[in-house]
């Protein structure tokens, strides 16, 4: 993905189906083995899962997970998963996981339109409530994304993961969903009312 050059090139950003599991599976191994204190899993892992695993996972289940791509030149270059949690007590809540964008399409505004995307359908859901994610607190680019489009902290996780002997921390957030739909998140939340 090195040299890949973004101006003026369009980007589409869908969701992803069972057919783009290589694209996926390529993608999330080269976040895992770039940015291993970003993510819980690993690329040893990652590398025991099937391409039938890895498109059940990425299969699109509107009410309950889903996974945006960001493509451009026909490469995929970034993702964001949401998945709702399963429990009949839990169901109010939903998940987001393994948001990556590559090097080269850092900086664009593409993890943002992704995550607009995802944050559109999945506060549509009904019964959904609040969607939470947490990030390391190595990752400060992504805190800041995540605070512009609403989530607010609720706890930090100390030694959240372990990577060899060195620890990282995890923040955990949530977007608590009141009133009607977000108009656009595009734009970051409005500051607190007095």
């Amino acid at each position: 993905m090195a040299g890949l050059s973004l101006k003026n090139t369009p980007v589409e950003i869908r969701f992803l189906s069972a057919r783009d599991a290589s694209a996926y599976s390529n993608l999330r191994l080269e976040a895992l083995e770039t940015e291993p204190e970003a993510f819980g899993s690993s690329p040893a892992e990652h590398r025991m899962l099937s391409i039938d695993d890895i498109a059940t996972r990425i299969s699109d289940d509107p009410e309950n997970k889903f996974v945006v791509g960001a493509f451009a030149h026909g490469r995929l270059l970034g993702t964001a998963g949401f998945l709702r949690d399963k429990g009949l007590k839990e169901r109010h809540k939903g998940q987001i996981w393994g948001v990556y964008i590559t090097r080269d399409a850092r900086g664009k505004g593409i993890s943002r339109e992704m995550l607009c995307l995802l944050l559109d359908r999945a506060i549509k859901i009904d019964g959904m409530e609040q969607i939470k994610l947490a990030v390391s607190n190595t990752q400060l680019s992504a805190g800041r994304l995540y605070r512009s489009l609403g989530f607010e902290s609720f706890g930090l996780e100390r030694k959240a993961l372990k990577i060899g002997d060195k620890y990282v921390d995890e923040e955990h957030m949530v977007l608590y969903i009141k009133g009607p739909p977000i108009k656009d998140l595009r734009l970051t939340h409005p500051p607190p009312t007095p």
